[in-house]
C-alpha cells in the first residue's frame, strides 16, 4: 500500500476504532459473560478487523460486518471453553464459578441465564434489546433474515422469562428441573 493511500486508511481505520470499540466490547463482554476475555475478544476482533480493512470498509455497513465477527468470534471462543471445561470434568475436577466485580444478583441471574440461551437467540436478544439495534440492523449484523431476528427474540426472551423463573424458585425446586434448562456456559456448581 502506498505512503499516502497507507495513512489515510490509517486514520479512517482509528477513527472507526475510537468510535466503535466501547459498544463492540460491550457486545463482547454481553456474549461471553466474562469481562477479561471480552476484553481480548474485542481486541482480537479489532485487530482482524485493521488486517481486512480494504473488505471491513468496502461493506455495505461496515459496524455490522465487524459485530458480526465479534459474534462469530464470541461463538468460537465459547466452543472453545466448552471442550476445556468438558476436558477438566472427565478429568474429576469441578467447574468452580467466581463472581467478580460489584454485581448485583438480579445482574448476575440476567448473565447467567443469558449465557444458557443458544448462540442465535442469544445474539438476538443482546442486539435488540441490550444494543437497542432494530431488526434489519440486528440481521444485518447476523447475516441472518429479518424473520428470523423476529422469531429469535421472541423465543430467546420467552426462554430468558422462564430461565429466570427458576432461578427465583427455592433451591431443592431449581434442582428438580436442572435436567430441563438447556444450558451453555457456565453450568452451576452441583
Amino acid at each position: 500500500m502506498p505512503g499516502q493511500e497507507w495513512e489515510g486508511s490509517h486514520r479512517e481505520f482509528e477513527r472507526f476504532f475510537r468510535r466503535h470499540h466501547r459498544e463492540l466490547a460491550r457486545l463482547a463482554v454481553v456474549m461471553l459473560g466474562d469481562l477479561d476475555g471480552a476484553d481480548d475478544l474485542a481486541a482480537d476482533v479489532m485487530a482482524a478487523a485493521w488486517r481486512r480493512w480494504d473488505r471491513v470498509r468496502a461493506a455495505d455497513q461496515p459496524l455490522a460486518y465487524v459485530r458480526r465477527m465479534v459474534v462469530n468470534m464470541s461463538r468460537s471462543r465459547i466452543r472453545v471453553l466448552v471442550r476445556e471445561r468438558d476436558r477438566v470434568e472427565r478429568m474429576g475436577a469441578g467447574f468452580d464459578e467466581r463472581l467478580c466485580g460489584p454485581d448485583v444478583p438480579a445482574i448476575v441471574d440476567v448473565r447467567a441465564a443469558l449465557l444458557r440461551l443458544p448462540q442465535r437467540k442469544r445474539a438476538c436478544v443482546v442486539l435488540r434489546l441490550a444494543f437497542d439495534m432494530s431488526e434489519k440492523e440486528t440481521a444485518e449484523a447476523l447475516g441472518i433474515a429479518v424473520g428470523t431476528v423476529k422469531s429469535q427474540t421472541a423465543k430467546g426472551v420467552a426462554e430468558l422469562t422462564r430461565l429466570l423463573a427458576v432461578e427465583r424458585q427455592p433451591s431443592g425446586a431449581r434442582r428438580a428441573t436442572r435436567g430441563k434448562v438447556p444450558r451453555q456456559l457456565p453450568r452451576e456448581s452441583p
